[in-house]
């Protein structure tokens, strides 16, 4: 990339349709053949990776964490009691759980994502086509965290596509690769079915049985998962020139009840365990599965939802589709009355996907501060 292109990116100037370079994304600036990191990606160094952790793969046992697993043919099975005790630990110390026996064929995992790496490597003009500041869209194509609010940029694009019901958004999906529609309607429904199967676990470690569910408010959150929001992202993060000055995502938890991540072999994500920063090594036709705000909500802060965030390499082009699921967005969130009592009073205000937005939308979102928002003090 000659020294003049590399100016250019410095500017930071508009283009005659108002776009700095920043705003097309990572993956233009890497089609561009930069060669460093734009300042604009470049953190602050007390916000950055730990400049000893792993380069492209390498394993080191003081940054990478062993995740609880969750067996779903034994959560199926006879030995449900003690896959259920387990799971409550992994929601309690971890907030972060490995699924395997999941059921999902990963010969519909490899057509996803597969799907999703070529959509990224459509030309610009294609991508761009879904490109737009709504956060409300039903299908937006971004970079960064919020690029509308960020002061510093991500190493990351996404491709975000509302997913239920299907038959609502289908339509505004991107028809560009071919496959993607078909891919990402199959894994869509397969990846809803195994998070209802999830939530049924879930409640039921929390002590709300199936009678219970019926007695209090929770009748309708029953109703409410089943029919409740989901929205499918697509990550990209190609190889970084200077991977120690930026990071993938910054902390961050998610707002939902349950994000199902799956991940390619390249490792990249971390989880904030025991005060430090750790990462998890990818498992083979598993699932990395997390709990999100309004589950810790929902759970009156016993489950919790854990800072993490993402690095990059300069070695290898990763790719992870989250599936993020809550009630519909319409509905208010609030502590289960069953797991409240004089010992244990509410901890948290009620919440809905409107107030997440109003927050997002009105400052750069830093860590969890919208979770701690939401907490009675």
């Amino acid at each position: 990339m000659s020294p003049s292109r590399d100016v250019l990116l410095e500017s930071n100037k508009e283009d005659e349709l108002g776009e700095t370079p920043y705003q097309r994304g990572v993956r233009y600036l890497s089609e561009c053949g930069i060669t460093r990191v734009p300042n604009k990606y470049v953190y602050p160094l007390s916000d950055r990776a730990d400049p000893r952790r792993e380069e492209c793969n390498i394993v080191d046992d003081n940054f990478d964490v062993k995740l609880p697993t969750i067996d779903l043919e034994q959560l199926k099975g006879s030995n449900r009691s003690q896959v259920l005790s387990n799971l409550t630990k992994a929601c309690e110390e971890y907030g972060f759980f490995q699924l395997t026996n999941h059921g999902i064929p990963s010969e519909d995992i490899r057509s996803v994502i597969d799907v999703g790496k070529l959509f990224f490597e459509l030309p610009y003009e294609e991508r761009a086509k879904y490109m737009t500041p709504d956060l409300r869209s039903p299908v937006r194509c971004g970079t960064s965290f919020n690029q509308n609010k960020d002061g510093v940029f991500c190493w990351r694009d996404f491709l975000k596509l509302s997913c239920h019901p299907l038959s609502d958004f289908l339509p505004f999906w991107p028809s560009s690769p071919p496959d993607l529609r078909h891919a990402g309607t199959n894994y869509a429904k397969q990846i809803r079915s195994l998070y209802l199967m999830l939530m049924d676990a879930i409640l039921e470690s929390l002590g709300l049985v199936e009678n219970d569910i019926r007695e209090d408010q929770s009748k309708d959150l029953k109703n409410g998962l089943e029919g409740g929001s989901q929205l499918m992202v697509v990550n990209c993060y190609p190889s970084c020139p200077e991977p120690d000055l930026t990071l993938g995502m910054p902390p961050h938890s998610d707002y939902g009840f349950l994000t199902l991540l799956l991940q390619d072999e390249v490792k990249g994500l971390q989880i904030q365990h025991e005060g430090k920063w750790v990462s998890v090594e990818p498992l083979p036709n598993s699932f990395v599965v997390n709990v999100g705000d309004h589950l810790e909500i929902f759970s009156n802060g016993r489950y919790k939802s854990v800072l993490h965030r993402v690095l990059v390499n300069s070695c290898k082009y990763r790719i992870s589709i989250a599936s993020l699921h809550s009630l519909p967005f319409t509905s208010i969130v609030r502590p289960s009355p069953k797991l409240i009592n004089q010992a244990n009073p509410s901890r948290y205000k009620d919440t809905d996907f409107d107030s997440f937005l109003k927050y997002i939308t009105s400052c750069e979102a830093k860590s969890k501060n919208f979770l701690e928002s939401r907490k009675i003090t």
